[in-house]
């Protein structure tokens, strides 16, 4: 009789791709992630009891742990394959506990990547579940546990119901808070810049920057300074004084780790960081490719390491050579260092097979997945490429005692930028300065005129998504696993908002901040929550008892700030004022959170209740009256689930003698039509489709069905799909009937069998 073994892995994608590379004696299952947990009704640590934690199965999953019972039960071998992390680690000790297996029953197997050779590779070559692993992540669900379930009841009563605090969510607030007040308190200091306009002969003028005085750079801080400058050298003569002609290199970045990742895909995709991570998961688990079958197109997808295997290394190495030429691959293989303080744990991002060309599987992916495997892909190899050089001229030019400088670049060598452009903006616009023409030392030059500009410094830039993750991993708050949802937790709470792209701090998240920081300064502390991290990995690689983490920062001070804050003040949010009046009273409408999320009121309630949907203006005027178009949120009767939608600010209004029945699904634009002016639209979603006209009598009207959306079903399509479905049920049951009793015979003789 052949041994069966059984292969748990945490999601039904991975346990297809994995399935098809192992052999018929492997059966594997999903957990579909974990199965057991705290409890959510109450904290679930027994604190006086040295943290014991109180482990139960998680409601609703019942199911699943029936099948897994079973299959463990009839299986030789159990592999707990869940995912090559912390979490991971923790889900298969407790998939150890919950299942009841020995331990001479259960091997523990990883993938960096889910490739068939990987996958067999990792299960001829088990180990056993790594018990600093488990403790490093218990010690971290905890830790967040005692956090949230002490403090969360207590900023009930002090600000208000149903807010919820966390050991990183709490600091991730604060930077928001922090940067916001910078920008906020901000003074910009005015400074000026002189260019000359110079000419050479006959040539094209170009631009010459001012630099200084007697070979020293000097700051122009005022028009006066600008002023003497100018008229010290109305007259005086422009030489060529320095020519510098140089080779400029320019190296690729390292591989993506899951913070540039996410930072990469946002700036150069707008994908979210938690919708990247969704579809890099997706790349991860596999794909079915054409000709290929289901493979896993990147590796593991969190990690903060720059490292990269020697065998993928050679691959890109000998496809750089043959699709470029030995001139785009360097004498020895690229290394990089990771930043201080990072796990290194697994390689970084990279494409499982170089080979697998993104062009090349673009029919078999979806749009999302095949613009960040194409970024991935691109980015891997350009880490492995030739720098790219640059032919740069450098020129300097005397006025009497002051100098000027013009500079200007040429790409030599494409080297890593044939496959991948990763410049910064100043970069580019560098690029945009146009050429020199040619000089030489002593040669006069023709001043055309003076081109002096004011400007002042500006503060520091709001948080987008993406660069708040940067700041978080390089002030060490936080973990890859952690970014994105640390992100989305601030983003649901409401403690931040989102406009555009940008992050602002709420009246309730200014609240929230202030009294963690009066109440909870270690918490709220950028450096304490560092150093806690530190402590998890000293856990994780064993040289700290995770017990000993929670006792030093329960007595370590925790446990008073509990009572202080229990007995401190009341620290209620002050609502956010809008711009709408209430048609009623005449008052400025605020901001009020509901059942269903937040909602414009009167502030001068009870004497005065009208109420409205929070409204957010949008560019254009209204196609029909020319009123302001209004982004309302309006919730499903039936799923619950809220949607937008744009309307006239009249419509449907119950206060106003104007009315207007304007509504529309596809997003105004700042664009207006250049045939008939009106307000242009674009098609809602993801994406950035191109602004289209909805005038009927306009020569750029485009028709709704060509805007991109789901066709809609006629009456005719839509009673024959009806038809079709009522026949199903009835086809159904004499097939099942018609093939109940082989089905029977073919169960019976499998069990003779085995």
């Amino acid at each position: 009789m052949s041994k069966k073994h059984l292969v748990i892995v945490e999601s039904p994608a991975k346990a297809k791709t994995i399935g098809k590379y192992l052999g018929p004696e492997f059966v594997v299952k999903a957990c579909m992630g974990h199965l057991r947990d705290l409890p959510k009704s109450t904290i679930g640590v027994d604190i006086d009891n040295d943290f014991t934690p109180e482990y139960k199965p998680i409601r609703g999953k019942e199911e699943i742990i029936r099948e897994l019972k079973k299959a463990a039960k009839e299986a030789d071998t159990v592999y707990l394959a869940t995912d090559p992390d912390r979490e991971g680690e923790a889900i298969s000790w407790h998939l150890q506990a919950l299942l009841e297996l020995p331990e001479a029953k259960i091997r523990r197997v990883t993938f960096d990547e889910i490739t068939r050779k990987v996958v067999t590779e990792a299960v001829a070559n088990p180990r056993s579940l790594n018990g600093d692993l488990v403790d490093a992540q218990q010690a971290r669900r905890i830790l967040d546990r005692v956090v949230g379930y002490q403090i969360s009841p207590i900023m009930w009563k002090k600000i208000r119901p149903q807010l919820s605090a966390g050991r990183v969510q709490s600091v991730a607030t604060r930077m928001v808070d922090d940067r916001d007040r910078e920008i906020a308190e901000f003074v910009p200091q005015e400074y000026w810049s002189l260019d000359a306009l110079l000419q050479k002969g006959s040539t094209a003028p170009f631009k010459a920057h001012y630099y200084g005085v007697g070979g020293k750079k000097k700051e122009l801080n005022t028009e006066a300074d600008v002023r003497a400058i100018t008229e010290a050298l109305e007259q005086a003569a422009f030489t060529v004084t320095a020519v510098k002609r140089t080779d400029k290199q320019r190296s690729p970045s390292p591989p993506f780790t899951t913070s540039t990742l996410q930072q990469e895909a946002s700036r150069k995709v707008n994908m979210t960081p938690r919708r990247t991570m969704a579809i890099a998961q997706q790349l991860y688990e596999g794909v079915d490719i054409t000709g290929v079958g289901t493979v896993g197109l990147i590796t593991y997808m969190r990690t903060d390491s720059l490292r990269i295997s020697a065998e993928a290394q050679g691959a890109a190495r000998a496809f750089i050579t043959e699709r470029y030429g030995k001139a785009y691959c360097p004498a020895k293989a690229r290394q990089y260092k990771a930043k201080g303080g990072a796990q290194d744990a697994h390689e970084a991002i990279r494409p499982s097979d170089v080979t697998l060309t993104p062009e090349n599987i673009r029919g078999d992916l979806s749009p999302e997945q095949y613009q960040l495997y194409r970024l991935i892909w691109s980015r891997f190899l350009a880490s492995q490429m030739e720098s790219a050089v640059y032919d740069t001229l450098s020129v300097e030019i005397g006025a009497e005692e002051h100098s000027f400088r013009a500079n200007a670049s040429r790409l030599k060598f494409s080297g890593f930028t044939a496959v991948y452009e990763d410049k910064s903006d100043e970069e580019e616009k560098e690029d945009k300065e146009a050429a020199l023409p040619e000089l030489n030392v002593g040669d006069g030059l023709t001043l055309q005129k003076f081109e002096p500009n004011q400007h002042f410094t500006q503060p520091p830039a709001h948080y987008t998504e993406a660069t708040l993750i940067r700041a978080m991993e390089e002030n060490g708050i936080g973990r890859p696993s952690t970014y994105a949802p640390t992100v989305s937790t601030i983003l649901d709470r409401r403690y931040v908002k989102k406009e555009g792209k940008h992050l602002l701090i709420t009246n309730l998240g200014k609240a929230v901040t202030a009294w963690m920081k009066k109440y909870f300064t270690d918490i709220a502390d950028l450096k304490f929550t560092a150093q806690m991290e530190q402590h998890l990995d000293d856990v994780a690689e064993g040289t700290m008892a995770w017990k000993q983490v929670l006792r030093s920062f329960y007595d370590g001070g925790f446990a008073t700030h509990l009572e202080d804050a229990a007995a401190g003040e009341y620290m209620r949010p002050e609502p956010t004022v809008s711009e709408e009046v209430c048609p009623v009273c005449g008052k400025n409408l605020v901001e009020r959170e509901g059942r269903f999320g937040p909602f414009l009121a009167c502030p001068g309630f009870p004497e005065c209740t009208f109420t409205m949907p929070l409204v957010v203006e949008m560019p254009g005027r209204c196609p029909k009256c020319g009123g302001r178009l209004l982004k309302r949120s309006g919730t499903s009767k039936t799923s619950g689930k809220q949607y937008n939608y744009y309307c006239c600010e009249f419509t449907n209004s119950k206060f106003t003698d104007r009315h207007c029945d304007f509504m529309t699904w596809d997003v105004p634009t700042k664009e207006d039509c250049p045939s008939c002016g009106q307000t242009m639209f674009k098609r809602s979603g993801r994406g950035n489709p191109r602004p289209f006209c909805i005038n009927e009598s306009c020569s750029n009207f485009l028709p709704e069905d060509k805007r991109g959306y789901l066709k809609k079903k006629t009456e005719g399509e839509e009673k024959a799909e009806e038809k079709k479905s009522a026949r199903k049920p009835a086809a159904k049951k004499t097939a099942k009937t018609t093939t109940k009793k082989p089905a029977a015979k073919k169960t019976a003789r499998k069990k003779e069998t085995t």
